[in-house]
């Protein structure tokens, strides 16, 4: 089951459509259908008279004056009531928060005063989440081709979990792991279920390359090897069947699938499983009108078909774990950018910023569509549709595409676009050199910077020869 999320805007602007209303804040709004036009923005979010926007308190303009840009600004209490939003959804179970999303110091910080585990996938991640003071035992690790590196940093530091993602990894596992202690494993199992929002953030069915498959046998297959390991403890199965899902049924359908298997393991080898991880990809709304998962609903249906399932199977339930990444972090996040060029080519018309691909490789990778929105000051010229690219030597380095913006857009505007703090700094590059951007933390009014602006000095120091 995959979700088809609607487009609210036609991709292009047609001949005879010149330009749309004009762009008074009430215009737009019935435009996108959001009575505010902040939908899609931080809950902290204000607009002003000016046309600049507040989030936490703080000018998104004076923050791109004063840190420069582009710059990410997070909104440190957006996260943490969405942390609370799952804690409250899921009292019984462990939530872990997805640290590919994005991981620096103080979001480790956040996510664990706020009760959660935390979910790495390598030995960088980890390394920065126990120096910061994560208790290790709350940590899962996880990872398609961990390295030596990996496992042993994850040996070494205590973790709680680790993941098995393939069979070679089993052995590898074993015979690393010191003879006087038992390291808690979990098996990764392909469940066949086809979800997400693009066909490259599916990862629930065979034809991709994590986990185990259960309709092959190799979940089970991998099972019964680890059951053979006197220094591993099998502690549970896992699965991740995907990102950017908002329906509820394929993580209902997930759980009766694993909790079928966890029968049979019971019924093969006499071994009752206590856990049960069913991974995240919950879906945000990066634009008005997307569909998003409701966290509580989910919570209800899924707790449901686990003891259901298990009184089936008569099996003890399981202690449930999830995985939420993008819907903890994602909308906390904007990014701030300030244009460079306006270029009118034929028909279409190039609002060119100063980031990109760099800072924010998923309209590239995945078609993703986000809805930028000019701050700074106000305009009352028509809308035009444009396409906001960035600034790298690539024709694909597209961040919006066939967006509403006024038709008075000039070099030295600011853009800033919502929905932007999950997969943007975590999969930035050093493309172009052009150095990656801040983060900077927003809360009742101050700003801070949690990570600084990557300067040409910074990468000049890891070119040591000629």
């Amino acid at each position: 089951m995959s979700v088809s999320v609607p487009s609210s805007l036609p991709s292009a602007l047609p001949p005879s459509v010149p330009a749309l209303p004009p762009s008074d804040p009430q215009t737009l709004s019935r435009l996108l259908g959001d009575t505010d036009g902040l939908s899609v923005w931080p809950r902290s979010a204000r607009p002003e008279a000016d046309g600049d926007v507040c989030v936490g308190g703080v000018s998104l303009t004076e923050a791109a004056d004063r840190f420069g840009t582009p710059v990410y600004v997070l909104d440190e209490q957006e996260v943490r009531e969405r942390c609370r939003t799952y804690r409250t959804a899921f009292p019984e179970a462990d939530v872990v928060y997805a640290a590919k999303a994005f991981l620096c110091r103080a979001m480790a910080h956040w996510v664990q005063e706020e009760g959660l585990g935390l979910d790495v996938c390598s030995a960088g991640e980890l390394a920065l989440a126990v120096t910061t003071g994560f208790p290790p035992e709350k940590i899962v690790m996880h990872g398609n081709a961990k390295s030596p590196e990996d496992l042993r940093t994850a040996l070494r530091l205590g973790v709680g979990r680790i993941v098995v993602d393939s069979a070679s990894e089993i052995a590898r596992l074993a015979a690393i792991t010191p003879c006087d202690t038992r390291q808690k494993v979990m098996v990764r199992v392909v469940p066949g279920i086809a979800a997400g929002g693009h066909t490259k953030i599916r990862t629930g069915t065979d034809d991709q390359n994590f986990g185990l498959s259960l309709t092959d046998g190799s979940a089970q297959h991998a099972i019964t090897r680890i059951l053979d390991q006197p220094h591993l403890e099998l502690v549970g199965l896992h699965c991740h069947i995907g990102s950017q899902i908002a329906a509820v049924k394929p993580y209902v359908a997930a759980v009766r699938r694993m909790v079928g298997l966890m029968a049979r393991v019971r019924d093969q080898h006499g071994v009752i499983l206590p856990q049960l991880n069913i991974g995240g990809g919950h879906a945000i709304a990066y634009r008005p009108g997307d569909e998003t998962m409701n966290v509580g609903v989910l919570a209800g249906r899924v707790r449901a078909e686990l003891e259901d399932g298990c009184a089936r199977a008569r099996l003890p339930v399981p202690r449930l774990t999830i995985e939420p990444g993008r819907a903890v972090v994602g909308p906390a996040g904007v990014a701030v950018y300030r244009v460079l060029a306006v270029k009118r080519t034929g028909e279409h018309t190039f609002v060119a910023v100063d980031g990109g691909m760099s800072d924010n490789p998923r309209p590239a990778l995945y078609g993703v569509r986000y809805a930028p929105r000019l701050i700074g000051r106000p305009s009352s010229a028509p809308s035009r549709f444009v396409t906001v690219v960035g600034r790298h030597c690539e024709a694909g380095d597209v961040l919006a595409d066939g967006v509403a913006l006024p038709g008075d857009v000039r070099p030295g505007d600011l853009l800033a676009v919502p929905a932007a703090g999950a997969y943007h700094l975590s999969m930035t590059s050093g493309y172009n050199l052009v150095g990656r951007p801040p983060v900077v933390a927003v809360s009742d009014g101050i700003a801070r910077v949690l990570v600084r602006r990557e300067s040409l000095d910074d990468m000049s120091r890891r070119d040591v020869g000629l």
